[in-house]
């Protein structure tokens, strides 16, 4: 059967954070409790000029180049924070990119899960099409709104990921387990801009739908905790990803114990300094452990996946031997390290100053925006997408 999985991953968040001690404090709050509690540092930050169409194919420039946009076939996007009832993310995604016309264009959306979706059905068109490329996204805007429960979980970015053939980063096991039940714990109208979360009972079913699929994952392929170097989580706040963990570690030595622990101190690192991501947040979970932590070629990754509503998936890959030539380590590391710290006052204004759902004419002030792709504005009630 022929090897599949992901070649080349990118990623894009904008170039502003609030600092979540400044944020507690500013909130009334024990910074520890968004520190340790929460398990988050500092929190993107998303410009009107900023959307998830804009954010997507600032990661995809990474890792495309001319000749790899003629060859895509496909373009898979997962997200919670469409810009259209009607229209895909995806067809905007691929006009920005020039991809060529007889290019398939799909969004997809289930909460959080939507990327794992694009991730397996692109690896199942694969094996089929052993020299097809396909483009899978996960991009969002996490808003729960100030002052609320949810806010010390806000953030955005995007994740662009390559699926093809004889991969450069991991390889995919085609056996995955999955469950879905209709579950209350997230959710948004279609008349609201914030989502609507019971936190303490979403993260209950998070760990429940853990449990049954990595117990199904298990009885598939009767593989253990001994057959794993690292897990990486979903992680809309870096302590839910802890206490994920937490709860298969028993099932390890000690020694494996403290490894797997080591492991998720280098899958969290990024999230923690980005906030959430919604569909992201797995694979930018996945990209932080490949760029923070120890592991060696060959070693087996467990992935959880999950989005509420609800619906899980357990599934896992094989590094390959020259995993770290799939992403630009230099650009990640710069792109985090230059963002600039935003005042609380300023990180209010900026969230209110997001583009408006009465479909009037807008004009953004753009002279400060630095990316390759970017939003000018709205005229005509259709989005005035630029490139630098």
């Amino acid at each position: 059967m022929t090897v599949v999985g992901i070649d080349k991953m990118g990623f894009y968040t904008p170039g502003m954070y609030v600092d979540m001690a400044e944020l507690a404090t500013a909130r009334g709050e024990d910074p520890n409790k968004y520190l340790i509690g929460i398990g988050q540092s500092k929190q993107a930050v998303i410009p009107p000029t900023q959307d998830v169409v804009t954010m997507a194919a600032n990661a995809a420039e990474q890792i495309l180049t001319p000749a790899l946009k003629a060859e895509i076939g496909m373009v898979l996007f997962g997200t919670e924070s469409g810009i259209d009832n009607s229209k895909a993310t995806a067809v905007y995604l691929a006009h920005l990119l020039g991809l060529p016309q007889n290019t398939r264009a799909i969004e997809l959306k289930q909460a959080c899960y939507g990327a794992t979706a694009g991730l397996q059905l692109a690896a199942d068109y694969v094996r089929v099409h052993p020299q097809a490329k396909v483009l899978v996204i996960g991009a969002d805007i996490a808003r729960y709104g100030l002052r609320t429960a949810g806010e010390v979980t806000q953030g955005g970015g995007a994740v662009a990921m390559l699926v093809t053939a004889d991969p450069t980063i991991l390889a995919l096991d085609t056996i995955s387990s999955y469950h879905t039940e209709d579950v209350m714990d997230f959710w948004r109208p279609t008349y609201r801009t914030e989502a609507l979360v019971d936190g303490k009972y979403s993260t209950n079913v998070y760990l429940d739908f853990f449990k049954t699929v990595w117990t199904g994952y298990q009885q598939q392929t009767q593989r253990t905790i001994a057959d794993f170097a690292a897990f990486a989580f979903h992680m809309p706040f870096t302590k839910m990803g802890r206490k994920g963990l937490r709860q298969i570690l028993p099932e390890a030595t000690p020694e494996q114990q403290t490894q797997l622990t080591t492991a998720f101190e280098a899958s969290q690192a990024d999230n923690r300094n980005v906030g959430n991501l919604y569909t992201g947040s797995l694979y930018l979970s996945f990209l932080s452990l490949l760029r923070h932590g120890q592991l060696a070629a060959n070693s087996r990754i467990g992935f959880f996946s999950y989005g509420s509503g609800a619906e899980g998936e357990f599934f896992s890959g094989v590094l390959q031997p020259n995993f770290r030539d799939g992403f630009v380590e230099e650009q990640l590391a710069q792109q985090l390290a230059n963002r600039r710290r935003v005042s609380v006052a300023e990180y209010e204004q900026i969230y209110a100053a997001q583009l408006s759902n009465d479909g009037r004419d807008v004009q953004l002030a753009v002279g400060e925006e630095t990316a390759t792709y970017y939003l000018a504005g709205r005229q005509h009630e259709q989005r005035q997408y630029r490139k630098q």
